[in-house]
C-alpha cells in the first residue's frame, strides 16, 4: 500500500466519522495517526463529551471484530482475558475467551477499574498476546485498544499506573464545543442516530498493509536527531521529574511517519514531529501538576526550545 492509498483511506475514514462527530477534525486526524502507527489510543475528558462515540465510530469504520468492555470497580482480569472452565461432558478444561480476543477493543472508562484489572491489558497491548493459566496465545492482527477515561479528579477513579500509560501511543482530549457545534449536534442526533447507520469503509487487511507501509516512510538523519533532542530535552527540563522513555522515542518516530503518509508524502518533515509530539509525549512525563492541558503545553514549550533542522529532508 502506497502513501497515496494511506491518504485516500484516511480521508474515507475521516469523512465517515465526521457523520457522527461534529467539529473534531484534528482529534480524528490524530486518532488515525495512532492507528497507522500501530498504537493504542487513550481519550481523557469529562463525561458526555463524545469519547465513547468517537471510539465506536472509528471501530464501525473498520470491518473487523469489535468488543467493548465497561470498566467498573468489580471487574476482574479474567473478565477481560478469559478463563478455563471444567466441562463434565468432556472431562477436560475448556477455554472461554474474553473480549480481548478481537481486533478493536473499546475499554470504556478504564480508570474506574482497579489497578490490578487495568494491568491485565499490559501484556496484550505491548506483546499482542494473552497468558491464561500458563498458556500463551497470540492475538490476531491488528489488535487496537481504544480506551476512554474520566479526569483523575472525577469521583470513583483510579489513576492509571505509569507503565499502563506508557503503552498508549497517544493521549487525546475531546475539548470544548462551540455554540455552533452544539447546534449541529442537536440537528444530527434529533432523529435516528447517525452511528446506527455508519458502514465500514476499510478492512482489517487495509490496516495491516498501511501499518507496514508507514514503516517505509523515509526519516532523514537530521530528523532522527531532532526526535532524540526533543526526548532528551524532556529529561533535563526543570519542570519535569521524569522524562520520556525510549518507548516514547519510537512512538514519536512512528507517528511522524504515519502523519507524513496521511499527507501523501514519502518522507518526514520537522512539522510532522511538532504536530504529534504533545499527544505522543505529554502522558509519558511526570511532574507536579503535569497532566491534561498543562502536559500538552509543557511539551509544546519543550519542542519550541529545540533547534529545528534545516537540511533537505527528502533524501
Amino acid at each position: 500500500m502506497g502513501n497515496t492509498n494511506i491518504k485516500d483511506i484516511s480521508d474515507k475514514i475521516k469523512e465517515n466519522i465526521s457523520k457522527v462527530i461534529v467539529g473534531k477534525d484534528n482529534i480524528i486526524d490524530l486518532f488515525l495517526v495512532a492507528l497507522w502507527a500501530g498504537g493504542h489510543v487513550l481519550i481523557e475528558d469529562n463525561p458526555g463529551t463524545g469519547k465513547t462515540m468517537l471510539a465506536k465510530a472509528m471501530a464501525k469504520s473498520i470491518d473487523g471484530d469489535f468488543k467493548r468492555v465497561q470498566f467498573t470497580p468489580d471487574l476482574m482480569p479474567s473478565d477481560i482475558t478469559g478463563f478455563n472452565v471444567y466441562s463434565q461432558k468432556s472431562g477436560e478444561f475448556q477455554l472461554v475467551k474474553g473480549p480481548i480476543f478481537t481486533n478493536i477493543l473499546l475499554a470504556d472508562e478504564i480508570n474506574r477499574a482497579t489497578p490490578r484489572t487495568q494491568s491485565s491489558l499490559l501484556e496484550a497491548m505491548e506483546e499482542k498476546q494473552v497468558t491464561i493459566d500458563g498458556e500463551t496465545m497470540m492475538l490476531e492482527e491488528p489488535f487496537i485498544v481504544f480506551a476512554t477515561e474520566n479526569p483523575i479528579e472525577t469521583t470513583g477513579t483510579y489513576p492509571l499506573p505509569e507503565a499502563q500509560l506508557d503503552r498508549f501511543m497517544m493521549k487525546l482530549s475531546m475539548g470544548a464545543t462551540t455554540r455552533e457545534e452544539e447546534l449541529n449536534i442537536i440537528d444530527r442526533f434529533i432523529g435516528i442516530s447517525p452511528l446506527d447507520e455508519l458502514a465500514s469503509v476499510a478492512t482489517v487487511k487495509d490496516i495491516v498493509e498501511a501499518r507496514q507501509a508507514v514503516k517505509d516512510i523515509f526519516v532523514h538523519t537530521c530528523i532522527r536527531e531532532y526526535i532524540v533532542d526533543i526526548i532528551l530535552a524532556t529529561r533535563t527540563n526543570s519542570k519535569i521529574n521524569y522524562g520520556v522513555s525510549s518507548r516514547g522515542t519510537l512512538a514519536l518516530l512512528r507517528c511522524g511517519q504515519a502523519l507524513a503518509a496521511m499527507k501523501g508524502r514519502s518522507y518526514v518533515e520537522p512539522d510532522d514531529i511538532k504536530a504529534v509530539a504533545p499527544y505522543v509525549l505529554s502522558h509519558r512525563i511526570m511532574g507536579f501538576g503535569v497532566h491534561g492541558d498543562k502536559g500538552y503545553k509543557l511539551i509544546k514549550d519543550v519542542v519550541a526550545s529545540v533547534n529545528v533542522p534545516v537540511e533537505d529532508w527528502e533524501s
